[in-house]
């Protein structure tokens, strides 16, 4: 039997799904169970409001929020939910992502989303681990050695570089 999921990430369409495996991969790699939904704040808002409102008692921790455009998806998650909301403005073709990311950091003051780079799955990931490790002594031994290695890969990168 599969874990009981406690991050959920949601995302507008399925065109998001190349920019969030470097999500999954993260959770993968902690062996952090997580839940994948299309989920849209303007195709699905019925079906995304009772998501984001039960997922709490549902036992997740954590939402990821994928969206491209105008980017409501985050927003109104974090509407729905006192659980932490973690957007990701994903790259439009007409502006690059930076429509994303601006409708995501201008929440209204009293429905936060915390926001990462345009494409930033990966550090969206690592955030929600973050969060997780909060309460689960295992995670916080987990993310110590995983700094631990990312920087010894930068070093010996550097070393590679400068001779």
């Amino acid at each position: 039997m599969a874990a009981k999921p406690i991050v959920g990430i949601i995302m507008g369409s399925d065109s998001d799904l190349p920019v969030m495996e470097k999500a999954f991969e993260v959770f993968d790699y902690f062996k952090v169970p997580f839940e994948v939904k299309i989920l849209s704040a303007h195709r699905s808002p019925k079906e995304h409001a009772e998501y984001s409102a039960t997922a709490e008692r549902r036992g997740i921790k954590v939402i990821i929020a994928a969206a491209g455009g105008a980017a409501h998806l985050p927003g109104v998650t974090a509407a729905h939910t006192i659980l932490p909301v973690i957007g990701i403005p994903v790259k439009s073709k007409a502006l690059n992502g930076m429509d994303s990311l601006l409708s995501i950091v201008q929440m209204p003051s009293g429905v936060p989303v915390a926001t990462v780079a345009i494409d930033g799955a990966k550090n969206a990931a690592l955030l929600a681990i973050q969060i997780i490790a909060l309460s689960n002594k295992s995670l916080i031994q987990a993310l110590k050695k995983y700094k631990l290695k990312i920087k010894k890969e930068s070093m010996n990168k550097n070393k590679k570089l400068v001779k």
